[in-house]
């Protein structure tokens, strides 16, 4: 071959390659809902499959290193993209720089792109070692997948198993395995796919890897189907639980002015909802812009309000507490619980909260240039709960008895091992409560929405998720939407909901937690192990090796 007939060919590849990365990103992005003329696209049931496919092909041939660079490149495209909604959070409500707006989104982007890269590098190098199986890629996926749930405090938006939150099926798998188990199945599918068409195109037999991946992904979804229960609690005591959705613009949240305008609205829904035999009523995270532990007016008027309504309040607000080490005033994001009595019976403090959005990371070195974005709830960082747990909702059913509860807030929603914790402790219901006004017109308030969604499926419980603006839904135990409001409108929802508790609920998920994904990290781990002492052998012992495989 002329070296100007190898140039093109190596041009002809690299634009192959190119374009994989692009189908990689598009596909990536379209597996998510975003709203498209007053329409939410939700494709991910459907393209999902396709994007990891795509990405292994780009891949195909490479050096670990060179594979790392080419996965960074996609995954940068595609997350910057997903998460361009930054700009709305930073820019207009977050009075930040304009050039912050774009930093935000890429700064994420990149973060979540070396997950991918150090996929493709893992890929490349177990390729090379001869593990270049449907079931090796599926597993180093779902690795790196969980990974990205605790590394640098973690943020997990736009994990690939979301893309299946609509495939009732492939959710009967969350309680075993979380939402992993669905990134698991995904790329296995996708995996098997790239393996078919390379074999296909060569002119050879697909392996046995390849068709057991195959049966493996049709026998999940047989099995979905086959347990699948359009009312699989219909003999569980159920309670009336009401959300509410007051719809207050992010920009004038905190405004003064409109306190008592905020305050009657909350007031005038709670009402409605008692009226329609609601027992227990959510507000959204922070409804309240005062601080009920200091100040006595509006403290009463919300122990009136429960007292009025015969009905236990779930209340979003800003917790205050001193710190004993210098005197100085602590402030938490709050769920505080009130009795159909008018007392004040608990309150949870959030305890994982956003990097650079309530408290600056590094805050001795980044703090002189950087603030939070939420700087309504704290004129400093947020400070975090202690963790965790389920709270002793009054029932007012029945004086004197209880519903164990997890009330995870907002961002806490993100985190499969939190909240199941919640339900590992006890809870029988999740009442999940949110400010999405955060997001504007965007596709981030459904993709939250199906984030949601899988901490119902993957634990069993039901989910009332009450939202600032939409989207306030309540959650049935398979992760199914039951009844939900449109966003940027004032409304309240009802819902007779049942509680699960254990051994109905708290599935297996909820009480061992990420197993799946430690088995998958055990795996990649013990074939990297296989594949370094592969590459220490000598060439006569490889050689020799290869022999004995043959022959057995």
């Amino acid at each position: 071959m002329s070296r100007r007939s190898r140039d093109a060919s190596v041009d002809s590849t690299t634009r192959s390659r190119f374009w994989l990365l692009f189908g990689y990103a598009a596909l990536t992005f379209l597996s998510f809902p975003h709203p498209i003329g007053g329409v939410v696209l939700d494709l991910g049931r459907f393209v999902s499959w396709f994007g990891p496919a795509l990405l292994i092909a780009a891949l195909e041939g490479v050096a670990p290193g060179r594979a790392a660079r080419l996965a960074f490149l996609g995954g940068l495209a595609a997350h910057t993209a997903i998460l361009h909604w930054i700009y709305i959070v930073t820019v207009v409500y977050g009075h930040a720089p304009v050039i912050a707006g774009f930093a935000g989104p890429l700064g994420l982007g990149i973060y979540i792109a070396v997950f991918p890269a150090m996929f493709g590098a893992t890929w490349a190098a177990l390729a090379r070692a001869g593990f270049g199986s449907p079931w090796v890629a599926a597993a180093a996926w779902t690795l790196f997948d969980h990974f990205r749930s605790f590394a640098l405090s973690g943020f997990p938006w736009a994990t690939l198993g979301y893309a299946q939150h609509a495939n009732s099926f492939l959710l009967e798998l969350a309680p075993y395995t979380g939402v992993y188990g669905l990134s698991f199945v995904t790329v296995l599918a996708g995996a098997a796919v790239f393996a078919f068409v390379r074999a296909v195109r060569r002119g050879e037999r697909p392996g046995g890897d390849v068709w057991l991946a195959a049966v493996a992904v049709v026998a999940v979804h047989v099995f979905g189907a086959g347990v699948a229960d359009p009312d699989p609690d219909r003999d569980l005591p159920r309670i009336r639980v009401a959300v509410l959705q007051g719809n207050v613009d992010q920009g004038v949240k905190w405004s003064p002015d409109r306190a008592e305008a905020i305050l009657s609205g909350y007031e005038e829904l709670a009402r409605a909802a008692a009226d329609d035999g609601a027992g227990i009523i959510v507000w959204p995270e922070t409804a309240l812009s005062g601080f009920l532990d200091v100040d006595p007016e509006l403290r009463r008027r919300i122990s009136d309000l429960a007292i009025a309504t015969a009905a236990t309040q779930v209340i979003g607000a800003v917790g205050l507490a001193t710190d004993p080490r210098d005197r100085s005033t602590l402030y938490f994001d709050s769920a505080y619980v009130v009795a159909p009595d008018g007392r004040f019976v608990d309150r949870y403090d959030k305890s994982h909260l956003v990097p650079f959005g309530e408290y600056v990371p590094a805050r001795d070195l980044l703090g002189t240039v950087l603030r939070a974005v939420a700087r309504g709830i704290a004129p400093d960082n947020v400070t975090p709960g202690p963790g965790p747990r389920a709270l002793a909702i009054p029932d007012p059913r029945a004086p004197g008895q209880q519903v164990k509860s997890g009330v995870p807030i907002c961002y806490e929603l993100l985190f499969p091992d939190l909240v199941r914790r919640m339900v590992a402790d006890g809870a029988e219901i999740l009442f999940a409560i949110t400010n999405d006004a955060w997001y504007g017109r965007t596709g981030a308030p459904y993709q939250f929405l199906a984030m949601t969604a899988l901490r119902s499926a993957e634990t069993r419980v039901w989910t009332a998720r009450a939202a600032n603006t939409g989207v306030s839904a309540i959650i049935d135990s398979r992760g199914r939407v039951r009844s939900r409001t449109r966003i940027f409108e004032r409304d309240w929802l009802a819902f007779d909901v049942p509680l699960r508790g254990a051994p109905r609920g708290g599935s297996f998920y909820a009480r061992h937690g990420d197993l799946f994904a430690m088995a998958c990290w055990a795996a990649i781990a013990m074939l990297a192990i296989v594949g370094w002492r592969r590459g220490k052998e000598s060439p006569s012992e490889e050689i020799e090796r290869r022999e004995r495989t043959v022959r057995s």
